[in-house]
């Protein structure tokens, strides 16, 4: 692999799944124009099971750590580690181009390539940048920005408006065929629930608490494996179909069969609920970073495509409400849609992928 002639573009995405699925989609494109692609990853168990969706695809795990300004030493041993094991991967197989996508997993990757001569590039899919992408942007070449958002907090001069990237299956999923193969009908609503994710306890006992008010629809419940057994508990006694699942790789088919989605505002799932044009609740993580998911949920209510629920702020009874009025109203569900399609950015993965290759 070392000797072949295609440049190594090396990209850092671990830490959550909101960082690694956009590091695929923009791999993938890379692959096609004809670069060689390895993936920095972290050794979270997360990272662990989504890069099992991608056998073909070249990774290496690093310890990094989030940063604790309650124990900086075990961020600093973690970045000591980490640099320690991309240096001798890069010296190795050194890449050309170094692409991060977020969190602190990208520090090594990105630092290492750019003292080896490599051409730098960060992504940053939030509109409030992450405190990692803004302390690191100071050393790369370029940064790629999934919302419009105040330039000046990054300390680089090249600044792209690309969007996020995102798996091409999300645009050509059909509702048809989604629900077929997910063993749901075509006759009644189907509410996705996004509770998998971190910090959405919150989220799942809410919604549950609010489908008790709405037993005509069809429910797709992702709630993490932490909350399954009280998800499940409390949707025993539903006559209509309802699964629940911990997680599911099928992403593109969930959200494919929805009617509607309740989800948090990761930037990422966002960018994929845009790209399946899915008319979206959506519930902000109150304690996220700088209230960066309530900026994103902003911006898709500013383009029509969704309405924010806060979660102190909202009751069972009122997000029962929220529902119904949705699935009931299908001139407002498909306005809806028509904004969330203004979010989509098809493009995006093309645009990072020639940047870089044009830049090497």
């Amino acid at each position: 692999m070392h000797g072949s002639g295609n440049p190594l573009v090396s990209i850092a995405c671990g830490g959550t799944g909101g960082h690694f699925f956009p590091g695929v989609a923009a791999a993938r494109e890379l692959q096609r124009q004809g670069a060689r692609v390895s993936l920095w990853i972290s050794s979270k168990n997360v990272d662990c099971q989504a890069v099992m969706t991608v056998p073909d695809l070249e990774h290496y795990e690093l310890p990094a750590v989030g940063y604790n300004w309650k124990r900086p030493w075990q961020f600093l041993l973690g970045m000591r580690a980490s640099i320690r094991t991309v240096r001798g991967q890069m010296k190795l197989d050194t890449p050309r181009a170094v692409l991060a996508m977020g969190g602190f997993t990208a520090a090594a990757p990105i630092l290492e390539g750019q003292r080896l001569g490599a051409v730098t590039f960060l992504h940053e899919s939030n509109a409030v940048a992450g405190r990692a992408n803004r302390f690191l942007s100071r050393w790369v070449d370029e940064v790629f920005l999934g919302f419009d958002q105040k330039k000046e907090i990054f300390k680089c001069k090249s600044l792209i408006n690309t969007g996020t990237p995102v798996r091409k299956q999300f645009r050509e999923a059909k509702m048809e065929e989604s629900r077929r193969c997910l063993g749901f009908g075509l006759d009644k609503p189907l509410v996705l629930v996004l509770g998998g994710s971190q910090g959405a306890r919150g989220v799942n006992r809410l919604v549950v608490q609010a489908m008790g008010r709405i037993p005509e629809v069809q429910i797709l419940h992702l709630c993490g494996p932490h909350d399954l057994s009280e998800v499940n508990s409390a949707y025993a006694s539903r006559k209509n179909c309802v699964q629940t699942h911990a997680f599911m790789a099928d992403m593109p088919s969930a959200m494919g069969a929805a009617t509607v989605v309740i989800t948090r505002a990761g930037a990422s799932s966002l960018a994929e609920l845009a790209a399946a044009r899915v008319p979206s609740i959506v519930v902000p993580l109150p304690s996220s970073v700088d209230e960066h998911q309530l900026a994103n949920a902003h911006a898709v209510v500013a383009e029509g495509g969704g309405i924010i629920a806060e979660e102190d702020n909202t009751s069972p009874k009122h997000l029962a409400h929220i529902i119904s009025d949705l699935i009931h109203n299908e001139k407002k569900t498909e306005s809806m849609a028509v904004g969330m399609r203004k979010l989509d950015r098809p493009d995006a993965a093309k645009v990072i992928a020639t940047r870089i290759m044009e830049r090497m």
